[in-house]
């Protein structure tokens, strides 16, 4: 087959444009000139390719004694070859008002169309075929989306920046900003491109937060119903996939499933909704309408009342969106019945990061005197006492958690086996490990779990923080027997594992202790983590026995 001519296989679909020729300038090189430009596209990409890589990778003192290398002549050549750039997804009908996707580095981004009617020197080229037939697939964008972001907005990064953000971190901080090229509405959408004007993604704007904008998608696309209906049907298939038995879970985890600023909880037909983002608020029916959608809930109710709203500029917000729902509710986590106050309990409700590890734990407990520290409704208490345990006592400062406790005792029929005691855990622990300086004290558990709230929001609280955990694991370390299990878990995200554990083995050096790491634990599948995005991963934990 001569060059130019086109086979049925090879050509097949292909959405032809009508392009001015444009090689009137001096300076264009002779290849360009070459008649086969006009019916070969594929030199024209390589040599579009070549250009861009020619002009990246060359010095500036080369740039400056090379004329093919200057800044003017490859400005001109960048002109011409972006006319035979790609438009994914354009139509015949559409051709003739679809901009050019790429853009000279000299206009500086101007969206301005050639105009095809001042001209009677025209050249055919294949739209689609030149990445097709290198197996590449891209998705289609419509003339309509690309005019949808051209009037956008768009963020300018600072160099260097636009590297976390590719590789999958969804915060852009205010000092990243280079600039912008207008001003964005708070809680809007805008586009982000590097210094260079590549593009990077489209995410939420907001001028109040230190987190100006929030990537949603490295892609071109409209933030719409159908657009959260994708998403959460994608994060929900991940929990069926890893958490195929579950009927109360995590449906939506933020940043670990690229909805940043939106968490979403299932605890059996309700949905709990937490929204802690500007963008995502004014987008709540959108988000709303695909939750119904998909799951037909009985009812769903909004707990945005955490603090990090006001960093957003935005209010607490509480209640009802649809559906009927009032009073506490009964769920099943790992078979066990647990009641939650879905209104007016805390967080959302209960702790579902924890479900994996309430199983996990009571392995140890069969046959034990445990002590559960910090439990709340009882999740790790009950699961030990159901796995076999002589006794398990629990402790919180939290009367109404107490009491709730109880409830799911004797719902479960394990009340036999529980204590329950409203008290401040730190007072407990010390006044049980006080002696006299002639007695010698006895320990009397063989589990104890300590599961505290996070000591510390922010890295400046983090020594502080550290003091409250060395204490509480001294003090437990000495009620534990010889052959114990101490199960300790941190929420916080500012306290890394490593820390963690070096905080617990400093309190087993002052309490004479040696001890043997058997367990390691994270959070449970339903708050996936992404590597590139530390804020994901939060919840860290061990078992350690107590080898002497």
């Amino acid at each position: 087959m001569k060059m130019g001519e086109t086979s049925k296989g090879q050509r097949s679909g292909a959405i032809y444009q009508i392009i001015p020729q444009t090689t009137s300038s001096p300076r264009i090189p002779a290849l360009l000139k070459n008649k086969n430009y006009q019916t070969n596209p594929f030199q024209i990409s390589h040599f579009s390719l070549y250009i861009n890589r020619l002009y990246r990778f060359t010095t500036t003192r080369t740039r400056k004694t090379n004329p093919i290398c200057t800044r003017s002549s490859l400005s001109r050549l960048f002109r011409f070859v972006s006319l035979f750039q790609p438009l994914r997804g354009v139509s015949p009908a559409q051709k003739l008002n679809t901009p050019p996707v790429r853009r000279s580095l000299r206009d500086g981004g101007n969206n301005e169309s050639p105009d095809l009617t001042q001209t009677n020197n025209l050249v055919l080229r294949p739209e689609t075929a030149i990445f097709r037939q290198r197996g590449t697939s891209h998705r289609a964008e419509s003339p309509k989306l690309f005019t949808i972001m051209d009037s956008l907005p768009t963020v300018l990064l600072k160099p260097g920046e636009a590297d976390r953000i590719v590789a999958g971190h969804p915060w852009i901080y205010h000092g990243a900003i280079l600039r912008m090229t207008a001003q964005a509405g708070d809680g809007e959408l805008a586009q982000v491109k590097d210094h260079r004007q590549r593009f990077v993604g489209v995410g939420f704007f907001n001028s109040k937060s230190k987190i100006n904008v929030r990537i949603l998608s490295p892609e071109r696309i409209e933030i719409n119903e159908a657009f959260f209906e994708e998403r959460i049907r994608e994060a929900l298939a991940v929990r069926k996939k890893h958490m195929p038995d579950a009927t109360s879970f995590r449906v939506v985890n933020a940043e670990s499933d690229f909805l940043s600023g939106l968490i979403v909880d299932k605890y059996e037909d309700v949905l709990v909704v937490q929204i802690s983002a500007l963008g995502m608020d004014k987008r709540k029916a959108h988000i709303v309408a695909a939750l119904q959608k998909i799951f037909s809930p009985r009812a769903i109710v909004e707990r945005s009342d955490v603090a990090s709203r006001r960093f957003e500029g935005l209010t607490e917000s509480s209640g009802v969106l649809t559906g009927e729902f009032s009073g506490p509710m009964t769920i099943r986590l790992n078979g066990l019945k647990f009641e939650t106050d879905l209104i007016g309990g805390h967080k959302t409700g209960l702790y579902l990061d924890q479900q994996s590890n309430y199983e996990a734990v009571s392995h140890f407990a069969k046959g034990a005197q445990v002590l559960d520290c910090f439990s709340f409704l009882g999740g790790f208490g009950l699961h030990a006492a159901r796995a076999g345990a002589a006794h398990v006592h629990m402790l919180d400062q939290s009367a109404d958690a107490i009491a709730a406790a109880k409830r799911n005792a004797e719902s479960n029929g394990l009340a036999g086996k529980c204590s329950f005691e409203t008290t401040n855990v730190f007072d407990w622990l010390k006044a049980q490990t006080k002696t006299a300086s002639t007695e010698k004290l006895i320990p009397k558990f063989d589990v104890i779990i300590l599961d505290p709230p996070s000591f510390t929001r922010n890295r400046a609280s983090v020594p502080d923080a550290l003091r409250g955990y060395k204490e509480i694991h001294l003090r437990a370390l000495k009620l534990l027997k010889p052959g114990g299990i101490l199960a300790t878990f941190c929420c916080s995200h500012h306290v890394d594992a490593g820390l963690f554990q070096d905080t617990v083995l400093s309190a087993a050096f002052d309490a004479h202790k040696i001890l043997r790491r058997v367990a390691t634990y994270s959070q449970s599948l339903d708050h996936p983590i992404i590597p590139m995005i530390p804020e994901t991963e939060y919840l860290k934990g061990f078992a350690y026995e107590v080898v002497r």
